[in-house]
């Protein structure tokens, strides 16, 4: 006779049997049985102090492992803490699970109170948004959850457990093992097609999106390179997904026209485009003129009216490269005029890198930042004007280093992420980068990372203001109107936590106050003034100067 158990414990098991380890959240009442199953289990409860940055963990789990993080909350307003979180994973392509708890749907003494259609609300945030009904469907509803989140395009998945079906029992109902589903590969043809359109190219060009930017496909796409011998460069979301240290490297696209990068971008006549996700917008507008591109994908390109791609090759992607890779490999001729653009663009984009300025520029910011993190260090960024400029100027040496978010590009979440990248690598160097507004959106987290007891320094670039907005704003020719704030002292701040806090004072000062917070250990904040004045010099008037050049048209 099978054992009758109830509904939360299956969950939890159910829960077990995908391999998650923690959970990020904050619970409520309804959710108070599932809780005590959890106590019972495996599986580590991270309490946080908001949703939003449990969301935010539970994405970048995803994002470092390829295996969907787990996040909770309770219902109403606790669940719709949770949609930037879930918008944040759609757009990103990170693997997630959003479980979320409700009134009793059998029958309930509260009529509406606190009752919102969050199935509803989740569904256009997911890939798949489920209420429980019955504890017997619990390990069917589970196994497609982490399916469903865990197969290209990547994303989140939204299950609900209400209160009354958690404390439902059952008879003991085996659990769906997972396996492991490969993709298929491409088709010999789209592989011949391609690798003959590359070798008649001369100016053939490699672009890295976001959807190369997969744990699993490093070493894929760093030995394509290597047998391509073809110059790449990468959009922002696939910055680190092959090494930059190469010397085939030409650079990031952090601008969508003028950059020095764009130099190589408007002359080349093929672009094989690995992985490029539509969630950002090409670094070139396609149409009469435009080069050849061929769409190397899991899924086929997503047809815009600036992208369109001649030719595509679907499958699973380091598998494609592996095969693209034999056929064209010493046979790729490439213009040297071409290649020896490279280090004209190199150069310019490191100018003044080694300002003697205070405030600190962006670029002096980024070039102390990458002195300061050893080869396998991880940034966390958060979203501000610093992003553009630690895309375009800082150079990754391992995959995957770089956790920038170029999709939904929400404030709030470099610190989470940070946080998570601190918790799944604790024997590296990790550093948030924030701009004061986005690391006082989440700030209160502060207490998490240090109860969590880890090592972990936060980056806190200073202007008193929402720097990249008050930019647009002066670059649009607006009045200097509604963008500034003041901040606490930072440093105060941090200790009131329990965290350590520096003040960089002068030029010199910012790699030698990282150097010592990461020798400190634990959480330390350290605070540098930014000059943003360069901006406007090199990101407008230095760029405008090139359109002669390459041609390049406005969007």
């Amino acid at each position: 006779m099978r054992k009758a158990m109830k509904a939360s414990d299956l969950l939890v098991a159910a829960l077990e049997n995908e391999g998650v380890t923690h959970i990020f959240g904050v619970p409520g009442e309804e959710n108070l049985d599932f809780v005590e199953s959890l106590r019972g289990s495996k599986i580590q409860l991270v309490v946080t102090r908001h949703e939003q940055p449990a969301a935010f963990m539970a994405a970048t789990y995803g994002r470092l492992t390829g295996k969907p993080g787990v996040c909770l909350s309770t219902l109403g307003p606790g669940a719709l803490n949770l949609v930037t979180g879930a918008a944040y994973a759609l757009l990103g392509a990170m693997p997630m699970i959003l479980i979320t708890g409700q009134k009793p749907i059998l029958s309930s003494r509260q009529a509406r109170f606190q009752v919102v259609d969050i199935v509803a609300t989740m569904r256009p945030l997911t890939k798949l948004s489920r209420q429980i009904v019955s504890a017997a469907s619990i390990p069917a509803i589970v196994r497609e959850a982490f399916r469903v989140a865990a197969e290209e395009r990547l994303g989140p998945v939204h299950i609900e457990l209400p209160e009354d079906i958690a404390r439902e029992t059952t008879e003991q109902t085996e659990l769906i093992p997972s396996h492991r589903a490969d993709w298929p590969e491409a088709s010999d043809a789209a592989l011949q097609a391609g690798a003959k359109l590359i070798c008649q190219a001369e100016r053939p060009l490699i672009m890295l999106g976001a959807a190369a930017n997969r744990v699993h496909l490093a070493d894929a796409l760093s030995a394509f390179v290597r047998r391509s011998k073809i110059p790449f460069f990468n959009t922002q979301m696939g910055k680190g997904a092959v090494t930059g240290v190469s010397d085939l490297y030409i650079g990031t696209a952090a601008l969508s026209e003028r950059d020095y990068i764009h130099k190589m971008i408007d002359r080349s006549d093929l672009i094989l485009a690995i992985g490029h996700d539509t969630v950002e917008k090409p670094p070139f507008l396609m149409g009469e003129g435009a080069p050849h591109v061929i769409h190397v994908g899991t899924l086929p390109a997503t047809v815009e009216r600036v992208w369109f791609p001649t030719a595509e090759i679907i499958g699973d992607i380091g598998a494609s490269l592996t095969k693209l890779g034999a056929l064209i490999e010493g046979k790729v001729k490439t213009d040297p005029a071409f290649v020896a653009l490279k280090d004209e663009v190199i150069a310019h984009v490191g100018d003044r890198a080694t300002a003697q300025k205070f405030p600190l520029t962006p670029q002096r910011i980024v070039h102390d930042v990458r002195q300061a993190i050893p080869a396998d260090g991880i940034v966390a960024l958060d979203n501000g004007m610093y992003k553009i400029w630690f895309a375009r100027n800082y150079r990754t040496h391992v995959a995957n280093t770089l956790l920038l978010d170029n999709a939904l590009a929400t404030m709030g979440a470099g610190l989470p992420s940070a946080m998570m990248a601190a918790m799944l690598h604790p024997d590296r160097r990790v550093l948030a980068v924030c701009g004061d507004g986005g690391f006082m959106m989440n700030a209160q987290e502060l207490e998490t990372a240090i109860r969590l007891k880890l090592n972990l320094v936060v980056l806190i670039l200073e202007d008193n203001a929402y720097g990249m907005i008050r930019w647009k704003q002066a670059v649009d020719k607006f009045q200097d109107f509604g963008m500034t704030f003041s901040n606490p002292d930072f440093v105060k701040f941090a200790e009131a936590h329990g965290a350590g806090g520096q003040l960089v004072s002068d030029s010199e000062g910012l790699v030698p106050a990282l150097n010592a917070a990461f020798k400190a250990g634990g959480v330390q904040l350290v605070v540098v003034p930014v000059d943003y004045s360069e901006n406007i010099r090199v990101l407008i008037d230095e760029l405008n100067a090139n359109i002669s050049q390459h041609g390049v048209v406005s969007d």
